[in-house]
């Protein structure tokens, strides 16, 4: 179980910085079991640690997203905002998308709206297999944008698993950002 997770943990053993397991995979890390399947596996990372990912990387072909093409990426500059997602394979294979967000102090900045924030020092959790992951509350509200069926799916898988603070976290979160999210609708009650 959570194979690809601990495929990442061992590739992510000599990065110094800060790293957790983003998207549908850190849903699961949550909830403790494979839910459904995974296309991909995300990592967050702070865009002032994307230096680190050059000596990880050595070797790796990497694209960055950028006005919704993959270009490459020869590390030779920071990325500056608004782009932030990473594409990384091993001939072919064992991909990856580094996901780059945004601290400031000691908080985490939602990308989309920095006035969204969360302490740095509880953000991500810890899976019974030592995997850092993003916490659930964060992950959906990156799901709330263009939300997809398998966000959904997450949202009921995890919403029995969220205690009653990132239950609240998140619907302030998504009444200022998503008002209209459909979420709402089971958050507010």
């Amino acid at each position: 179980m959570f194979e690809t997770c601990l495929k990442v943990k061992k590739l992510m053993r000599s990065y110094p910085g800060k790293w957790m397991i983003a998207g549908g995979w850190a849903i699961d890390l949550h909830i403790g079991e494979e839910t459904r399947d995974h296309s991909d596996v995300e990592v967050a990372i702070f865009r002032d640690d994307q230096f680190y990912l050059q000596n990880l990387l050595k070797g790796w072909e990497v694209q960055v997203v950028n006005s919704g093409h993959l270009v490459a990426w020869d590390f030779e500059k920071n990325l500056e905002p608004p782009l932030h997602e990473i594409h990384a394979s091993f001939f072919g294979r064992d991909a990856v998308e580094f996901l780059l967000n945004e601290r400031k102090h000691e908080n985490w900045r939602f990308r989309r709206d920095t006035k969204i924030s969360f302490p740095l020092s509880s953000m991500n959790l810890q899976s019974e297999y030592g995997i850092p992951y993003l916490n659930p509350e964060i992950v959906l509200l990156y799901k709330s944008k263009r939300t997809k069926e398998k966000d959904h799916q997450d949202f009921n898988y995890i919403f029995p698993f969220l205690n009653e603070h990132q239950k609240e976290w998140l619907k302030q979160a998504l009444m200022h950002h998503q008002p209209k999210h459909k979420w709402l609708e089971k958050l507010l009650y």
